[in-house]
Parts: structure tokens; sequence; C-alpha cells
């Protein structure tokens, strides 16, 4: 997230940006926004979106002995669930949700008290899962791929990659939560690696949950735990917890959901890792590209 989008732009962003949404245009039930909202919630819905989150992340560790630094980043994830087989509640989808990360200005350190501020790409990662019609639980699985797209050594593993993802929860008018799990081993290499460097080996897991409330509000969180098996002992695991809320509305006639909140690592890298950060997700809604199973199954 790189490209000038400092803490003060973000944080303008998250200021302005509800007040941006339309009210609800007249003869638009406010039920069918609050549905949305409820799908938009459950990483395995049948709605196309476009999921942008926006992170103003507060680092610190060993080798920075003055206050926290800050930086900025963006994931962009465009959520793709595309109908296999049957109709209605007896629909089997495959979902792909590609993440392609952005820095700006972010502090990479390069020795004590000492940080070069740089901004760039990360490497795309792409989950996919094929969830069968299992009612009110959420359950998926297949294969996760990782993709060597970093502009810099800091933000990437320079290694092709692939693994399993699995998503576990379950959902009710009232609430949803689960989790989201990825894990990525490292195969071949992008250019030349410094000798000794073990392949990659590293685990994403994305543990959400979501509390309905009238009028499309909710409260929520959805942090991500990650864990680094090549890290020394003392830097593998990052354990964030935090706290949301979430309003969807309409946009025109977009359904847009807005999400804000906090986030606090209660378990961070000694060496140098993520403290906290301040997080703004958007989330608008597209038009369905395919509307057909493609291996048929209707009636």
């Amino acid at each position: 997230m790189r490209a000038g989008l400092g803490a003060a732009s973000l944080l303008a962003v998250i200021w302005f940006a509800p007040a941006a949404s339309a009210q609800e245009p007249k003869g638009v039930a406010g039920s069918d926004v609050a549905e949305t909202g409820r799908k938009l919630s459950n990483p395995l819905s049948d709605v196309w979106a476009l999921f942008t989150r926006f992170d103003a992340n507060f680092a610190d560790g060993d080798v920075n002995p003055g206050d926290a630094k800050v930086g900025g980043r963006m994931l962009f994830q465009p959520i793709l669930p595309v109908p296999l087989h049957g109709t209605g509640a007896n629909r089997w989808n495959f979902i792909a949700r590609p993440t392609i990360p952005v820095l700006f200005s972010e502090p990479v350190p390069t020795g004590l008290n000492r940080f070069d501020h740089t901004g760039g790409m990360g490497d795309i990662e792409l989950p996919t899962v094929i969830a069968p019609p299992t009612g009110n639980w959420i359950l998926g699985a297949g294969p996760a791929f990782l993709f060597p797209t970093a502009t810099d050594d800091a933000f990437g593993r320079r290694q092709w990659g692939v693994g399993p993802a699995l998503v576990v929860g379950h959902r009710s008018q009232a609430v949803t939560f689960g989790a989201f799990g990825q894990y990525y081993f490292g195969i071949g290499s992008r250019g030349a690696r410094e000798p000794g460097v073990r392949d990659a080996s590293y685990m994403n897991l994305l543990y959400f949950f979501a509390l309905n409330l009238p009028s499309a509000w909710q409260i929520a969180f959805d942090p991500t735990i990650t864990c680094d098996a090549r890290a020394t002992s003392g830097n593998k695991w990052n354990v964030p917890v935090g706290l949301s809320v979430a309003k969807t509305t309409l946009v025109g006639k977009l359904p847009v959901k807005f999400q804000f909140g906090v986030e606090y690592s209660v378990v961070s890298q000694d060496t140098y890792g993520d403290q906290g950060k301040l997080v703004l997700e958007v989330t608008p809604v597209i038009p369905a590209l395919i509307h057909r199973s493609i291996l048929g199954g209707g009636d």
C-alpha cells in the first residue's frame, strides 16, 4: 500500500466514507439490504462483491526502541461465487477469493532503529473452495495458490506456492461465525534466494463473527491470525483480536457494506510485527456474471 496514501489520508477516508453513502431509495426494501449484509458476513455466500480493506497499522518490536511505526495497507479481494450444480438451497458453488495486497509507505526495518519507507505490491494469494449445500452450516474446502508478485523482497517470499483452504462456520438470522484457514507451502522460486533460506511455510487463519442488528447494522470482527513456520522463535505468530461496527446501505442502487473497527495483537513478533490496526472495509455488491449452474442440475 504505497503510492502515498499515508495514515492521515486513510483516516480521512474512514471518516468521510459513511457520509458519502446515499439514503436508500424509495421502493427498496430495507430487509433486502439487511439480508445482503448478512450474506456478506459469510465467506461462502452466493453474493458477488468487491471486498476492499484499508489498514492503518502500528508496528513495533526489538528493532524499534522508539514509538510504533505507522504504515498503510490495502487488500483488494473480489468475491466470485460460481454455481456448479443445482439451484437454490441445493446448489453447489465454486468460490474464488483472490487476495491482492498493496502497501503504502510501509516502514521496513533495515537495522536497529533504521527503517526504509517504501511501497509496492505483495504476493497474490488465491484460495478456492467448493461449497456443498449444508443448510445453516458453512462448509467449504479446496486448493489455495501463492503467486510471487511482490515488488519488494520485504513484501513477499519470492516463491510460487500451494496448499489447502478450509472454511467452517454457522449462520442464522441472528449471528454468523466461523473460521477460514489457508496454509501455503513454497514450491520453486522466482529469481535467486539467499543460501540456506528454507521454502515458505505459513498459515493465514481468518476468524469471523457478525451479530445482526436492526436497520442493517452489525457488530462484528474478522481478524486474521498468521503463523510463519520459517521464522525464528518468538517471531512466528501474530494473533490479533478486534471489534467493528458495520452498516450495509445503498449508494445509488448499489448495495455497499461499510465496516470500521480496531484490532490489537495479543501475540506479536518479538523482533518487529503489527501491534494494532485501524481498519476500514468497503464491500460493494456487483451483478453476478454467471447465473446458471455449469454442471446443470436445475429444475
